[in-house]
């Protein structure tokens, strides 16, 4: 029996989550995920799973806090507008029926920010539309605008 896709629970670099509905998600792709095992940070051993990119249309009843995040600016502010302040996505669960995740790594490099330690990855640009979708990318070579220019 194959597993469906109920929802993303995306990790940002400073501890916070955000879990989107299945529903609530409209483009999407996910490019050139392969398998690695290594250790991050010292954990133990463990399978990694990078992707090439990642791209995503977030339908305007996403942007809140479901009570299992753990997310103070999102509660704030609205989880669109915190996601466009921070571009610090790091990974993300995808979420299957049968309570099972599979954890995928975006790519992601540290923005110079001279005299501090940054969050936000340069490879992440993130924008909300006029029609009050969020939009974001994550890709080494391509910008939000580059992919969902005709809908900002």
């Amino acid at each position: 029996m194959a597993k469906t896709m109920t929802g993303f629970k995306f990790y940002f670099r400073n501890g916070e989550t955000w879990t989107i509905d299945r529903e609530c998600i409209g483009d999407l792709w996910i490019s050139k995920v392969s398998t690695s095992y290594g250790r991050i940070n010292g954990s133990d051993f463990q399978k990694i799973r990078p992707c090439e990119g990642f791209k995503i249309e977030i339908l305007s009843e996403a942007d809140h806090v479901q009570t299992d995040d753990i997310n103070l600016g999102g509660l704030e502010s609205g989880m669109f507008e915190r996601a466009t302040k921070y571009q610090d996505i790091e990974k993300m669960d995808i979420i299957f029926d049968d309570e099972t995740s599979d954890l995928i790594y975006f790519p992601y490099k540290d923005k110079e920010t001279p005299g501090q330690e940054g969050l936000d990855n340069v490879h992440q640009t993130t924008k909300i539309s006029k029609n009050g979708h969020l939009y974001i990318v994550i890709d080494e070579t391509k910008s939000v605008d580059d992919v969902y220019g005709e809908f900002l």
